[in-house]
């Protein structure tokens, strides 16, 4: 009886081995049917099941070992199958390809707009003004070639203005693109806060792992490293802590959000700001560089792309300017440092230089201007109430009469230049008989007509884009086009429209203040859309690189990650044989038992 006894414990405890088995199977098909449903959900990492010995019964010892009996099997783990540095491989090469493919994207832009890719090139635009001069130097009193070089110019500066609208309209579309983009990191940092206390929460009994919530927090990082440049590490608990360029974005218990102000007050631009102190997030007086890490973030190439503001002439420093109040290796350190780096306002800078240079130099040719020295400091006062001082010695610059063309109208009007800024005349007059002073030097006292100069602090008085339009006079009256001499014959005339050819033809800057090579107006243009098309080269390539080496590095986690449909249906086949196994083996443990308790 009692050897029966010990059979029926020892049967007994082998229910726990068969139960143990089925339970095993059960939660390894569970595991396997999850994986399964979830083969085309993004971010979903494949689960699997670790089972190890569950604990054993001890019988006694001998002289060899110990006399054990085990009770079956049992879950380890649900694991996720991640490797950890493939996904911060990822993340860091994502981001440098969101850094260098946006600005990519700026120059194809450009070069669109300039009708380089296709459409009407500028370049057509610029060849129509020449051709127009040129026909006008064989006849520049034919009514008709006038008139052709009015409408040509009204088209060239109609063309330019919506050239510059446009890629100041892009430079707003890359601003609002900056605003969505701080939204989603401020999104994504607090999605990834309230899973960090959902995981610390589910397994805080060291029993669970929330392994679907612990995916979606991982798809949040990969987001996250796209869009900018971050570390991060997981404690003891499951939190994660992410820093944003080296800045904490996510601490265990508290998120910090990104907030945005205007780069400057007289510009619309807005720029990424920490909440907690309004510090910016990004440095970008720093270069890009990717052996510093420099060069990370879809945002980071958003705000390099767009730049602090819309750019102009004015922004690329003068080596000619002989004011002692210039600062020209500062302001050489502000282009190559904020204007050169910016596609956006590398392009609109250079285009204004051309435009400024291109109307500036045809005006100068038929109104042309003398400078002369003011003996006393003296205060002119003008017809609509404005005012000009000028201090002792100080130079200003008048309608040069004795050199300047005249039109065709019985007046032999002087002084009307081919473009005007839409809100400052090109000059004020003033008589000198008011002041008691020969200003001009042509031995009597008169009128004289005081150029009113460019002031770059005031943004209506430049030839800048936007400001520009042809002289509406000259287009009211062809005849008033200055190109003949008072009281002269019309030989004067082709020699006034062989300068502007001239003029056309001669250097007339670099396209860049680090460079040496000058060109005239057409070259300028070539040399220019060559620059873009240049930068847009070196950043396809890389961008192409970048994604090439993101697709490589995804490969590889997919494969560890990825779910194979073929093979968790393999591994729904064998842990439903191997539940089938334990039921039977159970089947067979119940006889057994059922036999030796009917024999006792």
């Amino acid at each position: 009886s009692e050897r029966n006894k010990d059979i029926n414990m020892s049967l007994f405890s082998s229910l726990y081995v068969g139960v143990s088995g089925l339970n095993a199977g059960q939660n390894s098909l569970n595991t396997t049917s999850h994986n399964l449903a979830n083969v085309e959900t993004k971010g979903y990492v494949r689960q699997q099941v670790l089972q190890k010995d569950s604990t054993y019964l001890k019988l006694g010892i001998n002289h060899v070992s110990t006399l054990q009996t085990g009770l079956g099997t049992d879950i380890a783990a649900v694991r996720q199958v991640r490797d950890m540095f493939l996904d911060k491989s990822y993340r860091t090469e994502v981001g440098r390809k969101g850094f260098y493919e946006v600005q990519y994207e700026g120059t194809q832009e450009v070069e669109g707009l300039f009708g380089e890719m296709e459409g009407v090139a500028f370049q057509d635009t610029l060849n129509d003004f020449w051709i127009s001069l040129q026909e006008l130097s064989k006849e520049p009193d034919d009514i008709v070639k006038r008139a052709s070089l009015i409408q040509t110019s009204v088209n060239f500066i109609e063309r330019a203005q919506n050239i510059s609208k446009q890629l100041n309209d892009y430079q707003v579309n890359l601003n609002t693109q900056i605003i969505n983009q701080v939204n989603r990191i401020n999104q994504i940092s607090t999605e990834i806060g309230d899973l960090n206390k959902k995981i610390r929460y589910y397994e805080s009994n060291g029993m669970e792992h929330a392994n679907d919530l612990r995916d979606r927090r991982n798809l949040l990082l990969d987001d996250l490293g796209e869009i900018a440049r971050i570390t991060y590490r997981e404690n003891k608990d499951g939190v994660v802590t992410v820093n944003l360029e080296g800045v904490q974005l996510v601490t265990e218990d508290n998120t910090y959000k990104i907030g945005l102000e205007k780069v400057s007050e007289s510009s619309d631009m807005l720029k990424p700001v920490w909440e907690s102190n309004g510090d910016d997030v990004f440095d970008l007086s720093r270069a890009a560089s990717i052996g510093k890490g420099t060069d990370l973030g879809l945002l980071k190439g958003l705000l390099v792309t767009r730049g602090t503001k819309q750019a102009k002439y004015t922004d690329i420093p003068d080596p000619n300017n002989t004011d002692p109040a210039y600062d020209y290796q500062g302001r050489l350190d502000y282009y190559n440092n904020q204007v050169e780096t910016s596609v956006i306002m590398k392009a609109q800078a250079q285009f204004d230089r051309l435009i400024h240079g291109i109307v500036t130099t045809m005006n100068d040719i038929l109104s042309p201007n003398k400078e002369i020295t003011v003996a006393g400091n003296t205060t002119f006062t003008f017809a609509d109430g404005t005012s000009l001082t000028v201090p002792a010695g100080g130079k200003i610059k008048i309608l040069d009469v004795a050199n300047a063309p005249v039109g065709m109208d019985d007046n032999e009007t002087m002084g009307e230049a081919l473009f005007n800024r839409k809100s400052m005349d090109r000059y004020k007059e003033i008589d000198e008989n008011d002041y008691g002073v020969d200003l001009d030097g042509d031995g009597k006292l008169g009128k004289i007509k005081i150029y009113m100069e460019e002031d770059e602090t005031d943004n209506y008085s430049l030839f800048t884009l936007g400001e520009i339009e042809v002289n509406p006079k000259l287009l009211n009256n062809y005849s008033f086009i200055p190109l003949s001499v008072k009281g002269g014959t019309g030989d004067y005339g082709i020699k006034t429209a062989e300068k502007l050819l001239e003029a056309w033809q001669n250097p007339f800057d670099t396209v860049s203040p680090n460079t040496l090579t000058k060109y005239n107006f057409n070259g300028y243009y070539t040399a220019f859309m060559g620059e873009v098309a240049t930068r847009g080269e070196q950043l396809r390539t890389i961008s192409e690189n970048q994604g090439s080496m993101v697709n490589s590095i995804d490969s590889q986690r997919q494969q560890s990650i990825g779910v194979s449909s073929e093979e968790e249906l393999t591994n729904l086949i064998k842990f439903q044989h191997a539940y089938n196994a334990s039921a039977r083996y159970i089947t067979v443990i119940d006889d057994m038992l059922e036999h030796i308790i009917m024999r006792m």
